[in-house]
Formats: C-alpha cells, structure tokens, sequence
C-alpha cells in the first residue's frame, strides 16, 4: 500500500473532519425548519426568501447550499479513507480484510438507500440515486484507488472528467419532436438547453436512457419512465470523482506538510476547482447541474469543499478551537445514526412535538414563523438522542 509519510500531528482524529461531517448532516437535518413556509407567509421578506431558496435544490444549472450537502458528504469520504487505511494497516488487518470489509460496507451502503427510500411504498423501491446508494456504488473503486499513489489517483479523476463529460456529448441530443412532456418536463420549462448545451438536458440524456434500461430490470408497480427531479444511477460515476478529490485532500492532510502548507494547497486548490467548474460552464462547454452531476458539477462543488475543509481545519485543528465544534462534532461522528434518524424519525418527532405542545404553541412570535420554532425544537430533540449516544460512545459504524 502506497501512504504518504503521516504527519505525528495528524496521527489522532482531527475534529475538522467530524466538524464539516456534522455541519453538513445539519444542513439536511434542517429541513424541518421549514424556511419555505415562512416565505410564502413573508413573501415581502427578501431575508426569507433567500433563506428559502438556499433550503431547495437548483432547478437545474446553479447551485445553493443545500446542492452542497451531497458532494460534501461524499468529498468527506474520500478525506477519511487515507487515515482508514492507514489505521487498518497498522492494526494487523491484512489485505484480504480490507478488501471484504470495502466489499461489505459498498453492498450496506446500497441496500440502506434503497430501504430508506422505500418507506411507505407498497413494495421495494429499487432507485440508486440518494446519496447512500451513490457513495456505495463508488466506494469500492475508491477503496482499490486508496492503495495506490496520487498518480493513479489523479489520472482516475482526469478519466472520469473526460470520459464523462465525452459520454453525454456523443449520445445524440433529443430531435426537435421529442416528447419532453412525457418525461415529466413541462412545456416552456425555462431550463431547458440549446445548441450544445442539450446533451445535458433533463430527461432525455445519457443516464435518463440508462434508467430507462437498468431500474426497468427490478421489480416495480409501474414501468420506470422518468425521474422526476432528473436525477439518474449513472451520477455514480461522477460522485466518484468528488469522492477522489477528498481521497487527494485526505492524503495532504496526513502527509508531511506543515498546517499552514496544507491550508495553502487546500485554498489554491478549492479556488483553481470553483474557476474551472464556471469556466466550463460559461464556455458552454459542459453546464453546471448538480442533479446529473457534470464534470463541471464535479470541479465547482469540489473546490467549494476544498475551501470548506480548509476554514474547518484551521479553525478546529489549526487554532485548536476544538471545544467551539462539539455541537457539530456530536453529529459528525454519527452521521450514519444522524442520517437514519433524520429518515426514520425526523417526521414523527415534528408530529408528536405538534400533537402534545399544539401549534399555538410555536406561534408565540407570530403564526407566520411557527413552522420554524416548531422545526428548530424537532431539531434539538434529534441532537440530544444523538448527544445520548455521543456520551455513552454509542457509534453506528458501517
């Protein structure tokens, strides 16, 4: 195995993982705050109407914070493996091991999207294209890159950008008749691309034909036609690459550069991603979706988690202010739990909080902003069971 020369500093966990972990399964957590309904009572309030907006996903090309919890889940993937590795080797465990436990937790990683997402369906919901089951369908070829050298690494991302990006522009773009209405595009849709730019369109490109084909394989109540957000199994591939890009960002973490040398990398790194994601996109080169993952996609959202790890590294680690991050920390080591209970429970906490408090309750400062107090305390209750755990060294581990 090929590991870069371990920094004695950066031999014990570092919190800024846990930190960016945690700050990113609060953003998803969030939802409960339900900053849309406020906006819809205040559509005056320009504060919550960007509030809002930075809660939803992108029509199409763009980006919001919420577009970032995703590539930064996955990005932290790849951050962590290099001191896995690292700490499995120097455990005793042989190859062979590792290689069935990347094996195994790959398969949980799928099957626990895919039963995540089929609470309260009728039947199995074969999808892959939540985050779970997108990290999983990767992580094993992340595993096999984790042992080899930055080089390997670094031609693995350049393929996935090129041959990915050459894959939608070689599919033929829809012809001029093409029935988007029955792909769940509405007509006059204002994302719609021209020219070029329609190899990339929703719903009719290359991974929307590979659905049409692979999810039709499992059983289902009705033919798979369409994915309503435009979202697609093949995205795996790209994910892949934002999950290398934490596996480069790990390995200078826990090499031997001195802090501040790895801050710099990370910054003119993050910096020099963000500038080549909008150039291509401005190009009309390759448009910036985050829904199907672009190539651009990939560039633009990884410098954003470059720049990311970067304050929380030196915020957390760097200036030791590690005690300012617990709140986040407690989420971050158990991000699985948090994801679970964030599914599982998220809704029945909120409708038990409403049914035993009553919503006058939450309308103390007002009707319009009740859905925010009422998400702000389902939110509390879900970091103190995880608190709970935290204190009792209670992980969910995969």
């Amino acid at each position: 195995m090929n590991h870069p020369p371990e920094n004695p500093e950066v031999s014990q966990r570092l919190t800024s993982l846990d930190a960016y972990r945690g700050w990113v399964m609060l953003l998803m957590m969030g939802e409960v705050l339900e900053f849309w309904k406020v906006a819809q009572a205040r559509p005056d309030s320009g504060f919550w109407q960007f509030l809002a907006g930075q809660q939803t996903h992108s029509e199409w090309i763009g980006c919001t914070l919420h577009d970032l919890i995703q590539p930064s889940f996955s990005f932290l993937v790849g951050v962590a493996l290099p001191f896995s590795l690292a700490r499995r080797s120097a455990s005793g465990q042989s190859s062979r091991r590792m290689l069935f436990h990347a094996l195994w937790r790959s398969l949980l990683l799928i099957l626990l999207g895919v039963f995540l997402r089929s609470i309260g369906q009728p039947q199995t919901n074969w999808t892959f294209e939540d985050t779970l089951t997108q990290i999983g369908l990767g992580y094993f070829f992340l595993f096999l890159l984790g042992l080899r050298s930055t080089s390997w690494q670094w031609a693995a991302l350049f393929l996935i950008l090129g041959g990915y990006w050459a894959a939608f522009a070689l599919y033929p773009s829809p012809p001029a008749n093409f029935d988007f209405a029955a792909v769940g595009v509405a007509p006059g849709w204002p994302h719609q691309l021209s020219g070029f730019g329609a190899h990339w369109n929703k719903n009719s490109n290359l991974a929307w034909a590979g659905d049409t084909w692979f999810l039709n394989l499992f059983p289902r109540a009705a033919k798979f036609s369409y994915n309503e957000g435009g979202y697609a199994t093949l995205s795996f591939i790209p994910t892949l690459g934002t999950m290398i890009l934490g596996l480069l960002a790990g390995g200078v973490l826990r090499g031997g550069r001195k802090p501040a040398g790895k801050l710099a990398w990370l910054f003119v790194g993050g910096v020099g991603l963000l500038l080549a994601g909008l150039m291509l996109n401005w190009l009309g080169i390759c448009p910036l979706v985050k829904r199907i993952w672009t190539p651009s996609w990939i560039l633009f959202s990884g410098g954003w988690c470059f720049l990311l790890l970067a304050a929380f590294y030196w915020a957390a680690d760097v200036r030791k202010l590690k005690s300012w991050f617990l709140p986040l920390v407690v989420i971050g080591t158990n991000s699985i739990a948090a994801y679970c209970l964030d599914h599982l429970c998220g809704d029945f906490i909120q409708e038990s909080l409403s049914t035993h408090l009553g919503m006058n309750f939450f309308a103390i400062f007002g009707p319009a902003y009740a859905p925010v107090f009422h998400g702000a305390l389902t939110l509390l209750v879900m970091w103190l069971l995880l608190f709970w755990l935290y204190r009792r060294k209670i992980f969910l581990r995969i």
